[in-house]
């Protein structure tokens, strides 16, 4: 952007856009590779459209959201969704920062530690929920076995097969795989903090609590602000450890679950495509708000 100024002083602003040059290779394959699929997802669920035949559908309207709304599973679902996001995304983010802080400090092994830490997150989710559904199993499974020898249980504890506990075994697996990711973007966050500011407060003897609540807390706040918001977005995407830990149960199903089930299982493409685009508009619309919501907090810092 450039800025000339007119003999009576005023800013005339010209806009550059060879920036945009620059970007169309990037717009036309996202567009290509996602906007167009989206857009026939769209179009699929205001038809009646199956697996057995999508060159042949008619146009039913709003149908599919009708049925949706009225699905009790539906509902279900999106009450799943809520409850394992807004639950998990907050223990992360506080455990990443605890694990942020202390990454942040110079100690002997910082970096192999720093390694070890993001193994969780390195690990394919769905490798990642086959080995805890393992872990968790009521039979022989090592969770209860542990818990049976320290005496915390006297019985195995169906951590899978019952409904209310499979969905803390999902939000505890949850937390254990993706901390790592938020301690890893807090930690990028600290690094980025004027470094005077610490020197300054240890010289002066400040507590650490004291330190933390005034001077990182309020720096890191716009870091943490981004933090959230993506991993959020990520959370009420969820799918795979859903899939893999409950089998596929109704009971605990997530959008993302719920559509795959009436796309493929029932080969169901409009309303399949229906429950995805509502999942659609579900992220955008938590994306304008949190952006909306927190716009002034990204860009105040102090």
């Amino acid at each position: 952007m450039q800025i000339n100024f007119t003999p009576l002083g005023r800013k005339v602003k010209k806009t550059n856009f060879s920036h945009w040059a620059f970007l169309a290779p990037c717009l036309v394959v996202l567009v290509l590779s996602a906007g167009w699929p989206l857009l026939r997802t769209i179009y699929f669920s205001f038809t009646d459209a199956t697996l057995d035949n999508l060159k042949e559908t008619n146009f039913i309207g709003a149908d599919n959201f009708i049925s949706l709304v009225r699905d009790q599973d539906w509902w279900q679902a999106v009450l799943n969704t809520f409850v394992i996001a807004f639950v998990s995304v907050p223990m992360e983010t506080v455990l990443g920062m605890v694990i942020a802080l202390i990454l942040h400090r110079n100690f002997r092994g910082r970096g192999l530690m720093r390694a070890i830490v993001l193994i969780p997150w390195t690990i394919p989710t769905i490798v990642s929920a086959r080995m805890w559904a393992w872990m968790l199993n009521d039979v022989y499974g090592i969770v209860n076995e542990l818990l049976l020898r320290a005496s915390v249980i006297d019985s195995p504890i169906p951590w899978i097969a019952s409904s209310s506990l499979s969905i803390v075994s999902i939000i505890l697996v949850d937390v254990w795989k993706t901390t790592p990711y938020m301690a890893l973007l807090l930690l990028a966050g600290l690094q980025s903090l004027p470094q005077d500011c610490f020197e300054a407060a240890d010289v002066d003897g400040i507590p650490f609590g004291k330190s933390f609540a005034r001077i990182i807390l309020p720096l890191m706040k716009p870091t943490i602000i981004v933090a959230v918001i993506f991993r959020t977005l990520d959370a009420i995407r969820i799918f795979d450890l859903v899939y893999i830990l409950s089998s596929g149960n109704s009971a605990n199903a997530t959008m993302s679950v719920y559509a795959r089930k009436h796309l493929v299982d029932y080969t169901d493409v409009g309303f399949g495509s229906a429950a995805a685009t509502a999942l659609l508009f579900f992220i955008a619309f938590l994306s304008v708000f949190y952006v909306s919501f927190n716009r002034k907090k990204l860009y105040d810092v102090g």
